[in-house]
């Protein structure tokens, strides 16, 4: 009988963690939708009376009912991205290029360990981009390119060991290109990185044009030919 009620205590309070969880990712979406503007109303199902969010349009979860992947891209949404989205701990995909999003990137998107993809791209963001995203140790997609970013890369760039394509192109990005991040394109992942059309030192060129593996590296000496 012991065992019994052991195993009944155990499902009973790993319930309540779900369950806590998917009111907690319900309130920090329904709190950023209220920074949101929607003039074609695609935020109209993102109820927070609800249980949690899973029913939501544009949100996807797992078999735990724990949103793994947000996916608002080309939805003429404008405002801010905002620190609660943290709160997702088991988010996965952040698709939200194609908008009119603006402002900071908030440091705390460096806490979502399990994120594979982010699409920022074709958005008004600016200032620069936190070190804090060199966290994001599942990362392989990044892309960030058609906005305001300014500042230098972080450093912290180059422990994003799982990248495959990196695309910063088309910003206000300037100083040196992180040796660390560099090496990832020799000795990583990194199958794309576009860093054209900013402000780097040195000069652009391709150091391999081929369809499948398209990189774009930065050469540190003005006078590197193009």
């Amino acid at each position: 009988m012991a065992s019994f009620r052991d195993l009944v205590f155990f499902l009973s309070l790993a319930s309540s963690i779900a369950a806590v969880l998917c009111n907690s990712e319900g309130d920090a979406l329904a709190a950023w939708k209220s920074e949101l503007v929607d003039p074609n109303n695609v935020l109209q199902s993102w109820d927070p009376s609800l249980v949690n969010p899973c029913t939501w349009f544009h949100i996807t979860c797992n078999i735990n009912n724990t949103v793994t992947r947000v996916d608002l891209g080309n939805a003429s949404l404008s405002g801010p991205l905002i620190p609660q989205l943290a709160n997702l701990p088991n988010l996965q995909f952040l698709i939200i290029n194609d908008n009119n999003l603006s402002g900071l990137i908030p440091k705390e998107i460096g806490m979502l360990s399990n994120l594979r993809s982010l699409f920022l791209s074709k958005n008004k963001f600016s200032g620069s981009l936190p070190p804090s995203l060199g966290n994001l140790s599942s990362l392989v997609f990044f892309e960030a390119h058609d906005n305001s970013f300014s500042g230098i890369i972080p450093t912290s760039f180059g422990a994003l060991t799982s990248l495959k394509n990196l695309r910063l192109d088309n910003n206000n990005f300037s100083g040196n290109i992180p040796f660390t991040l560099l090496q990832l394109v020799n000795f990583g992942n990194l199958q794309l990185l576009n860093v054209s059309l900013n402000s780097f030192m040195g000069s652009v060129r391709p150091t391999n044009s081929s369809a499948e593996m398209a990189v774009t590296t930065i050469i540190q000496d003005p006078k590197a030919p193009n």
